[in-house]
């Protein structure tokens, strides 16, 4: 294959800068060595060691992405925990104790490779390998500044041991998280007023373990119901307009934060991080007996408003946006990983486009477009007013069914049945995505108009005690269609039992919306 650039290299620095080396900047500059040899790429990242981030749980197609895109394999065998699925956790006024509790999981182990990863340790790893394809890192380096010129030479005005230079380059890649440099300074970043979600959340020592003897010994037939390892799952702890993570990570310590909707819950304000995230969840009867004897690690608590924001940009002739950079919806289920390995493919593939003389007008519009539609769609399919329910174990249990089955068949198979080039085209951007954004949308809805009037009536909870859902576990086997039929033979039923009852409010209530607005 021939490669035509298109800047005199005299002219030019480097071909390629990317802001930000963790894990989202450094899978870009490896995409890009990869797949155009003699490119010229600048890392820079301000940290001078990684420290510890949320993001700490892989699913399946971000797996696939680490694994057989990055070449990371070995590195997360050895060096992080195999992630056995998902549990969640439900409790009500009559639960007293753990396995009173409703829970819904897995009754075996993953089939599909996953990990609770972390993030400090795995970004530094794909900084390592950036490097060794040779990549040249500047750290700590600080980015002042960025001049972008359509179809010209970018400059970059960077701070490194003092010394302020001017970098010229053809291409920036903004790869710097939430910060989000570029959307920010050029205004393509919007706050996602419709999700006003907020986080707070910690590393802990000496917490409780799901699978020790001690808890068997305690509740025998609790221990006895599945045959999984729940510790090692990413288990949440789920409440009225909130849920909780528990993240063990290897070497001992345990991640844990707590997502809530600012419109529903309001987090206590007096004292520190670490202590309001400790009281808060010892109302969940099974976090407080994991976290009796736990101890905040220091320096290591955390708080965050309004989680959920959209870049209406991502690229143009001349830079790309990927990863938190891009955009960011909700942690629930782990998305975030999944984000970063579409936005960083397609970053890498503009700039192959380039390097092949390739319409990159045309590419960079449709990577717009793409996003676009995909942030959209996962929101308006997934996360829109789900908090009216993530409480509700019956409301859960059915959600959790579809929601994990359509993603299996409609997602995780792509990269198994087409390789990499699945990561060309993000969450519901391909048309034949359509039926399944609308399902998903419909019974979205549908369960959150019910978690609603439920919360209105004071009726929440009714089914979080003395339940348990095991599944058998998930596969890319058609006979996922056989799930998402119970499902749907379960959603109708409660549509007979109860919701028929909003059926007519939901509409009062977009209309009363409407003229409010």
């Amino acid at each position: 294959m021939t490669f035509v650039v298109t800047n005199s290299p005299d002219e030019l620095d480097f071909d390629v800068v990317v802001v930000g080396g963790s894990l989202a900047g450094a899978a870009t500059a490896i995409l890009i060595a990869d797949r155009c040899p003699g490119t010229r790429i600048l890392l820079i990242e301000k940290s001078e060691r990684f420290s510890r981030r949320v993001g700490e749980a892989t699913v399946e197609v971000s797996t696939y992405f680490l694994q057989r895109l990055l070449g990371l394999t070995t590195h997360l065998h050895h060096q992080h925990l195999v992630k056995n699925g998902l549990r969640f956790w439900f409790s009500n006024e009559t639960t007293r104790e753990l396995p009173d509790c409703a829970e819904i999981g897995g009754r075996y182990l993953s089939r599909l490779p996953a990990y609770l990863v972390d993030r400090a340790v795995l970004d530094e790893e794909a900084l390592r390998v950036a490097a060794a394809k040779g990549v040249e890192i500047w750290r700590p380096a600080t980015v002042k500044d960025v001049t972008l010129r359509a179809g010209g030479t970018q400059g970059i005005t960077t701070t490194r041991q003092g010394v302020e230079s001017v970098i010229k380059c053809r291409w920036v890649v903004d790869a710097s998280g939430v910060a989000a440099f570029l959307a920010r300074r050029e205004g393509w970043w919007h706050r996602n007023e419709e999700h006003p979600t907020a986080a707070a959340w910690a590393r802990w020592r000496k917490t409780g373990d799901f699978d020790s003897p001690g808890l068997a010994a305690k509740y025998p037939k609790w221990a006895k119901a599945t045959y999984s390892i729940r510790g090692s799952a990413t288990n949440h702890f789920m409440g009225t307009g909130w849920w909780a993570w528990w993240i063990p990570l290897r070497g001992g310590d345990v991640s844990i934060g707590l997502v809530f909707d600012q419109r529903i819950v309001e987090f206590p304000k007096s004292g520190s991080v670490a202590d309001r995230l400790k009281n808060f969840l010892n109302q969940h009867p099974v976090a407080r007996e994991l976290l009796a004897d736990a101890e905040p690690c220091d320096g290591d608590s955390h708080w965050r408003r309004d989680l959920s924001y959209r870049v209406d940009q991502l690229a143009g002739d001349g830079f790309a946006i990927v990863g938190d950079a891009a955009g960011f919806i909700d942690p629930f289920y782990s998305p975030g990983l999944d984000w970063l390995s579409f936005t960083t493919y397609r970053a890498a593939d503009l700039i192959k486009t380039w390097r092949e003389n390739g319409d990159v007008d045309t590419q960079a519009s449709r990577m717009n477009v793409d996003f676009g539609r995909s942030y959209d769609r996962w929101f308006d399919a997934l996360y829109r007013d789900k908090y009216e329910y993530v409480g509700e174990c019956d409301l859960m249990q059915l959600a959790f069914r579809f929601d994990v089955a359509l993603y299996y068949l409609g997602v995780v198979t792509q990269p198994y049945l087409r390789g990499e080039r699945t990561f060309m085209d993000p969450y519901f951007s391909h048309p034949a995505s359509g039926p399944f954004f609308w399902w998903m949308r419909l019974y979205n809805r549908r369960f959150a108009s019910i978690g609603r009037r439920r919360r209105r009536l004071g009726r929440t909870g009714r089914t979080n005690a003395h339940r348990r859902l095991l599944v058998e576990g998930f596969t890319l086997s058609p006979r996922m269609l056989m799930m998402i039929v119970r499902a749907t033979l379960g959603w109708l039923w409660l549509e007979l039992k109860e919701g028929w009852w909003t059926w007519f409010e939901s509409g009062k209530t977009e209309k009363r919306a409407a003229t409010l607005s």
